[in-house]
C-alpha cells in the first residue's frame, strides 16, 4: 500500500440550506481518499497530477504523478482519458488504460490510488438531507420535487428498486407537509387480499369470520395526515376500483357495512415494479395510475449513483474507519442490488473492524463475499462474475452508445468488451437505436 491510502470516512459532510437549480455539467467526483473529496468540472484538455502546469488541476497525493493524465472531449461530445506516463497507471472499470479509452456516465477512474467517478452533476454540493443525501442532477432533481410536492395535498408516486429509500422519502414528504395528523404506512404485499381491504378501509362488526369489533381502518387512522401505501404495484386488482373512489371522491365505505365515512388523508405510494407495464398487461388500472402519479418522484439506484457510495457509507457507519484504494474501488465497482440496504449490512459487518487498520480488498470480501462480483481485475483477482454480467444492466443512452461505438470503430466486440456485455446486446442496441451496421461490422 503507497501513499495515503487508510484514510478516516468521517460521517460528518457540509450541510446546504437551499435546494440546487438541476443544471446538467459533466464533472468527475473525486471520492478516495476522502481529504481530496473535491468536484471537478469536465473540460478539453484538462490534466490531472500532483504538481500540474497552470492548464492542469492538482490532485496532490504521493501515488499521484506531477502530470497523471488527460482528458479530453471529441467528436460526438465523446469524453476520453489518457494516461501521460504516469509510474502508477489510470484504470477505468478497473482496468489499466493505454490508449485514450473512453468516459460514459459513471465511469470509475483510478489515477494512482485517487478514485473518481463520471456523473453528471448539478449546482450545489453534497447533501445531508435524510431523506435525499447526495449529489448529481438526478438527485437534485428529486430533491426540487419533493420540495415542491410536500407542501400539497395531491397524491404523490415514488418509483425505485427495493432498498433505495422509498419509504425515508414518503416520510420527508409527510413531515414537510405541514399537516396535524399521524403518519401511517400499509404493505400492500404483505397482506392477503382481504386483510388489505380490511385494514384500509375498516370493517363493521360480523363483516367476516372473527370479526367480533368494529375497527375504522386505516385511511380514518390517518385522518388529516398522511397515508403510506408501500409496494402499490402489489394491490389486488379487485381492490383498486375502491382506492380509486377514495382517492376521487374522499370517502370511505368500510367493509360490511354502508354509510359512507369522509376522510382527509394525503396518499403517497411507492413500487418497485414497472407500473405503466403493468397497466399495459391489465394488472393495474390506468385511471388508478394516473391518480395515484400526480407528482411522481424516481430514486436512482446506487449503481447510478456511484460518487455518493463512499459518503452513504461514512455517513451510515457508527465510528470512522479506513480503506485502502482497492478496497474503496472494489466498492464502487459493485452493481449494489439491494442498493441501500446492502450497504447498511456492510456497515454493520465492519462495525467490529475498529480503525486502526485500514480494511483491504480481501478483508472486504471476507466480510461480504458478493464483493467478488464487480469485475475488478486490476489487482490480479478474477472476479466471478462473467464480463457480460459485470456491469450494472440498466443501457446506456443512444448518445453514450453511439459515442462508444464510433470511438471504438464501430467494432461490435470491442464496444460489448467495453460495456462489459454480450455482442448480441450491442446488436440488440443497434437495433433498438436505428444506428446502421457497416459491412463486416464485428
Amino acid at each position: 500500500m503507497t501513499g495515503n491510502e487508510g484514510r478516516l470516512y468521517e460521517s460528518t459532510h457540509p450541510v446546504e440550506e437551499e435546494q440546487p437549480e438541476a443544471t446538467r455539467e459533466s464533472a468527475l467526483a473525486i471520492v478516495h481518499p476522502p481529504e481530496l473529496a473535491q468536484v471537478v468540472p469536465l473540460r478539453s484538455g484538462l490534466v490531472l497530477g500532483r504538481a500540474p502546469a497552470s492548464d492542469a488541476h492538482a490532485l496532490v497525493h504521493a501515488t499521484v504523478s506531477r502530470r497523471h493524465a488527460q482528458v479530453r472531449r471529441g467528436m460526438g461530445g465523446l469524453w476520453t482519458v489518457a494516461d501521460e506516463g504516469s509510474r502508477n497507471g489510470t484504470f477505468v472499470e478497473g482496468q489499466r488504460i493505454s490508449t485514450a479509452t473512453p468516459l460514459t456516465e459513471q465511469s470509475v477512474v483510478r489515477f494512482g490510488d485517487v478514485l473518481a467517478v463520471v456523473f453528471e452533476t448539478a449546482a450545489g454540493g453534497f447533501y445531508d438531507d435524510l431523506a435525499v443525501p447526495g449529489t448529481g442532477y438526478a438527485i437534485a432533481r428529486v430533491r426540487e420535487l419533493l420540495a415542491a410536492a410536500a407542501p400539497e395535498h395531491a397524491t404523490v408516486l415514488i418509483l425505485g428498486e427495493t432498498g433505495t429509500g422509498k419509504e425515508r422519502l414518503a416520510r420527508e414528504l409527510h413531515e414537510r407537509s405541514g399537516r396535524s395528523g399521524p403518519y401511517v404506512v400499509l404493505n400492500c404485499a404483505e397482506l392477503a387480499p382481504q386483510l388489505i381491504e380490511s385494514q384500509l378501509f375498516g370493517h363493521e362488526r360480523g363483516a367476516f369470520t372473527g370479526a367480533t369489533t368494529a375497527k375504522p381502518g386505516l385511511f380514518a387512522a390517518a385522518h388529516q395526515g398522511t397515508l403510506f401505501l408501500d409496494e402499490i404495484g402489489e394491490l389486488p386488482l379487485e381492490l383498486q376500483p375502491k382506492l380509486l373512489r377514495v382517492l376521487q371522491e374522499g370517502e370511505v365505505r368500510p367493509l360490511g357495512g354502508i354509510a359512507l365515512r369522509s376522510v382527509d388523508v394525503r396518499v403517497v405510494a411507492a413500487t418497485h415494479r414497472p407500473l405503466p407495464l403493468l397497466v399495459d398487461q391489465g394488472l393495474f388500472r390506468r385511471d388508478l395510475y394516473a391518480r395515484l402519479s400526480l407528482w411522481e418522484l424516481q430514486l436512482p439506484p446506487l449503481r447510478e449513483r456511484r460518487q455518493d457510495i463512499l459518503r452513504w457509507i461514512g455517513a451510515l457507519a457508527l465510528q470512522p474507519f479506513r480503506l485502502t484504494a482497492d478496497a474503496a474501488e472494489r466498492l464502487l465497482l459493485h452493481p449494489w442490488p439491494e442498493n441501500l440496504r446492502g450497504l447498511q449490512r456492510l456497515v454493520h459487518r465492519l462495525s467490529h473492524e475498529g480503525d486502526a487498520t485500514p480494511i483491504g480488498r480481501r478483508r472486504l470480501v471476507e466480510l461480504m463475499p458478493e464483493l467478488t462480483t464487480d469485475g475488478t481485475s486490476h489487482d490480479g483477482v478474477t472476479a466471478t462474475m462473467p464480463a457480460a454480467e459485470a456491469r450494472p444492466r440498466s443501457g446506456p443512452t443512444r448518445e453514450d452508445f453511439l459515442a462508444v461505438y464510433e470511438a471504438h470503430g464501430r467494432s461490435v466486440r470491442a464496444t460489448a468488451k467495453h460495456f462489459g456485455r454480450d455482442r448480441r446486446q450491442i446488436y440488440r442496441w443497434l437495433e433498438r437505436f436505428g444506428i446502421p451496421r457497416e459491412p463486416g461490422d464485428t
